[in-house]
């Protein structure tokens, strides 16, 4: 569903030396400084970051579905993923033109709803091992729930996407995302006229900072692996496979640099993703017990002490409404930046060509005319309607919402194609350790957010406790 636009003639921002300091209290705090301009500025704001060039930065339902699908081809991923592509490479997430769409052709096809639903398995196993090493914690004892998720959303792509078992990798893997997070916001307001030479740096910061040891070992390893033993009849029909057999209308294979790009944006962006929303349900669920004891009592009836299914997904409305609610107030993916190719009017905002534009999900997410009581939790926001009764407190029902005031996948073709994959993952997931397992806040409370590449909670201690 579209909104009316609202007309916006006079865009406002700061200048001069206030601008200046709006970047930088974006450098130190994005979501705050996301948070001020816009209560100082409103949903359309202009902030110059050379004299040539101006960051737009926009909030509302219609200025998201303008830029992401609308007129989605007259913007390219911003400067601002330059750093990013020098990390992972030149896969889904950074790619640009032919090269994105040849591989976006031959891994849509997997990430299906429908087809998702064949990872069910690997997904419950990995679930599964993970509550069966719980077994083994005394009972009330602190686990880092941030890292306890990143591992099992590693295990989970590892074991359906490559067939592998990446467990081992974890620390590694760790290290390089923590790394890599760090390293791209440093550069992330770089200077506009990136280049190889900045480029070159910031590979060899990356070395240093263990992306060597930490991607591309495990990454040359399955490829490797798979070279030796590419038999489909082995009937894996996993993500390596379709990319190690995709030809090109004139016959031509991937390289395997083209490979380990892709290997490496699904082992890093895919399985942050999924660890990040649920550390913040699991944070969220214990400071509000009510909408716990609902996922509990849910679980109880659908799953019955049993491991869930794929098909159970279905059967569990509001865990779905909880991850949904989830991905609502801590997008992974907080802000999206693109630049206008040509000049562009973007539901009244005049947008010159060669400006960046930030559509952030963080913001849109938050808006008060779409969202009562935005910064409030409350998952019935997401229940079918008739689903007890299908409203939040004075809220809209999902359907009156605007399609685009609400995007954690973002929209248009370059939605994220793992959406459907992590829904499901995290879904299942939640009611699979609501089922046995609760987990406690320590006083510390929910921590801050981090506003890296993805909107991470970093340590997240929380109580481990039997049902």
């Amino acid at each position: 569903m579209s909104t009316t636009p609202s007309r916006v003639t006079d865009v406002q921002g700061p200048n001069g030396a206030a601008a200046a300091g709006r970047l930088a209290s974006l450098l130190r705090d994005p979501l705050a400084g996301y948070l001020s301009m816009s209560a100082a500025y409103g949903d359309a704001i202009r902030v110059p970051i050379s004299r040539t060039a101006s960051l737009f930065i926009l909030s509302r339902p219609e200025h998201a579905e303008h830029v992401l699908a609308a007129n989605q081809e007259n913007y390219v991923k911003a400067f601002t993923y330059r750093p990013l592509r020098a990390l992972i490479g030149n896969g889904l997430l950074t790619s640009e033109g032919e090269d994105w769409r040849r591989h976006r052709r031959i891994v849509q096809p997997m990430f299906s709803r429908r087809d998702v639903r064949a990872f069910g398995p690997a997904m419950t196993g990995a679930i599964t091992r993970m509550l069966t090493q719980w077994d083994g914690v005394p009972d009330g004892a602190r686990i880092d729930v941030a890292a306890r998720m990143s591992a099992l959303a590693l295990d989970v792509v590892g074991r359906a996407l490559f067939s592998a078992d990446l467990t081992g990798d974890a620390a590694q893997l760790g290290r390089a995302m923590a790394a890599g997070q760090k390293i791209a916001m440093l550069a992330m307001l770089a200077p506009l006229s990136w280049g190889p030479r900045q480029t070159r740096a910031l590979k060899a910061v990356a070395r240093r900072a263990g992306r060597t040891e930490g991607i591309d070992a495990p990454v040359g390893r399955l490829i490797a692996e798979r070279h030796r033993d590419p038999d489909p009849a082995a009937g894996r029909g996993d993500l390596l496979d379709a990319l190690m057999t995709a030809r090109a209308e004139d016959g031509t294979p991937l390289s395997d640099a083209e490979i380990a790009d892709e290997l490496a944006t699904f082992m890093l962006a895919g399985h942050e993703t999924s660890a990040v929303a649920l550390s913040w349900a699991l944070a969220l669920l214990s400071a509000y017990p009510a909408a716990r004891d609902q996922l509990e009592a849910e679980a109880d009836a659908v799953l019955g002490g049993r491991a869930p299914e794929a098909a159970d997904a279905d059967r569990l409305p509001w865990t779905t409404a909880v991850v949904a609610e989830t991905m609502r107030l801590y997008p992974p993916a907080w802000t999206i930046e693109r630049d206008a190719v040509r000049d562009d009017d973007v539901a009244g905002v005049a947008v010159p060509a060669g400006s960046t534009v930030a559509v952030p999900p963080y913001l849109v997410h938050r808006h008060p005319e779409f969202w009562p009581d935005p910064a409030g939790f409350d998952p019935a926001r997401f229940l079918p309607d008739g689903a007890d009764g299908g409203r939040g407190a004075g809220d809209r029902r999902a359907g009156d919402r605007p399609r685009y005031s609400y995007i954690p996948f973002g929209g248009g073709k370059r939605a994220c194609v793992g959406q459907s994959f992590a829904e499901l993952e995290t879904v299942l997931a939640l009611a699979a350790i609501a089922s046995r397992f609760r987990l406690e806040l320590t006083p510390a409370g929910i921590p801050k957010p981090t506003a890296a590449v993805t909107l991470r909670p970093g340590r997240l201690p929380m109580r481990l406790l039997r049902r």
